[in-house]
């Protein structure tokens, strides 16, 4: 079952990687807490082999699941299994003494191997290094300063706290109550809790797109920090007095004596039990809200609220792309910015340059050269690459934030990545008009 849910995270999300990452990490952690056993064998190698083998039956997948650099810790947990499972058995048919020979020999070899075979593997290529989006999870600051088009990106920004809030309401604070609760109690499921909930608050810092990888495990870890306060607290609710004069409170089908701490302990439990009584409350109320205004209308409307209350629509979108379709002949090409490439496709069934998948930089490039060029410059560069139509998004008089001005920027830096003398083009060829272009525009 674990490897069919992972086979169509395959299919569905590139954010797979987490998952083949995150389950090795769990794995090397119980190892490292000596808690190998049969059992974590026989899932893990089952969960690997014909995970990885249904994996490579995605087209856009492949033989990456074995050549790349982030699948490389799975199989590197994968090795270091069956190197434990074969040392347990011959420590089982050999004398101490020899075992802890053997042992360091084998561990040394092991290693050895390891490290040639990786330095070999990526020397010739046969093992690709990792992509500008990993490198950008291990250090925020790696995309803005190498890789432009990968910044440029709403989605790869770092979150803020304001959306941490407004995604988690008080699961944000219940979180940390969960992890505590985990950590009293290390059993081999909690461990897992922990290593997912650690990873994906650090990705989730990271980049803004993969809060839909912490609001899972943000979930569980609020309900056991939920769960364990409530249980904590309703044993002072109904307590009994022993003849030592301590309290008795329930614990599962158990009975423990406490002692009275303050003598307003139930009142302050039945404080706690309401409070978080209340809380669950409003964040029903808050995801309904959210999900509602937020998250159910769809990007290609634009909706904004009058002073009266009413919503105003702006539908400027859909009525350009069916422009497009009614009075451009079939095969006409249309350049716009990346940003609206499925949209053109989709909607309007016309040929663009640029759409979505952002990996080609160098295309994108020669696009927002064109956009930010002068005018001589850019008819030469859309006649190359056979332009008829080129779309402008201008916010006007709406107030519009999101339009190529407000994008005009990461246009410039995009394409001096691939040619550094575009900043030579923006520039007007009358030097007098200078003063005009504002400094940040200049410095980039």
């Amino acid at each position: 079952m674990t490897t069919l849910a992972y086979f169509y995270m395959v299919a569905a999300w590139g954010g797979y990687i987490f998952i083949i990452n995150l389950i090795p990490l769990y794995t090397f952690v119980l190892l490292l807490s000596g808690r190998f056993s049969i059992q974590i064998y026989i899932a893990y190698c089952t969960f690997y082999t014909i995970g990885t083998m249904l994996s490579m039956q995605i087209t856009f997948v492949g033989f990456q699941a074995v050549q790349s650099s982030e699948h490389m810790a799975a199989f590197g947990v994968f090795g270091l299994l069956q190197l434990i499972g074969a040392l347990n058995w011959i420590r089982s048919i050999l004398t101490p003494e020899t075992y802890n020979r053997f042992f360091r020999m084998a561990i040394f070899s092991g290693l050895g191997l390891f490290v040639a075979a990786f330095g070999i593997g990526t020397a010739t290529g046969y093992i690709s290094p990792w992509t500008g989006r990993f490198y950008s999870l291990l250090d925020p600051t790696y995309a803005k300063e190498n890789i432009p088009i990968i910044a440029s990106v709403s989605e790869h920004q770092p979150t803020t706290w304001a959306s941490f809030f407004f995604d988690l309401h008080f699961i944000a604070i219940m979180m940390p109550v969960g992890f505590y609760f985990c950590f009293k109690r290390l059993t081999p499921a909690n461990i897992f809790l922990i290593s997912y909930g650690l990873t994906s608050v650090y990705f989730a810092g990271v980049m803004v797109r993969l809060m839909l990888v912490l609001a899972p495990i943000s979930c569980v870890l609020a309900a056991i920090g939920v769960s364990g306060t409530l249980e904590t607290y309703m044993r002072y609710i109904k307590p009994r007095k022993t003849a030592s004069g301590s309290l008795a409170v329930s614990s599962g089908e158990k009975r423990v004596r406490v002692d009275v701490s303050y003598p307003v302990q139930q009142e302050v439990s039945y404080l706690i039990i309401a409070g978080l009584t209340i809380l669950m409350l409003f964040y029903t109320f808050h995801c309904i809200w959210v999900t509602s205004e937020a998250y159910s209308s769809p990007s290609i409307v634009l909706a904004a609220k009058q002073p009266d209350g009413s919503k105003k629509y702006f539908d400027d979108f859909r009525e350009a792309y069916r422009w497009l379709y009614y009075n451009t002949a079939p095969d006409a090409r249309v350049m716009s910015w990346w940003d609206y490439g499925y949209q053109i496709s989709a909607m309007a069934n016309r040929t663009i340059l640029v759409d979505n998948n952002t990996w080609n930089n160098s295309h994108i490039a020669q696009v927002g050269k064109a956009m930010s060029a002068t005018e001589d410059v850019a008819i030469q560069i859309m006649r190359k690459m056979d332009v008829d139509y080129v779309l402008v998004i201008f916010g006007g008089l709406t107030g519009y934030a999101s339009d190529d001005i407000n994008k005009f920027l990461w246009m410039v830096r995009i394409a001096g990545s691939t040619d550094p003398n575009v900043t030579n083009l923006i520039i007007s060829r009358n030097k007098e008009n200078l003063e005009l272009i504002p400094k940040d525009l200049q410095f980039c």
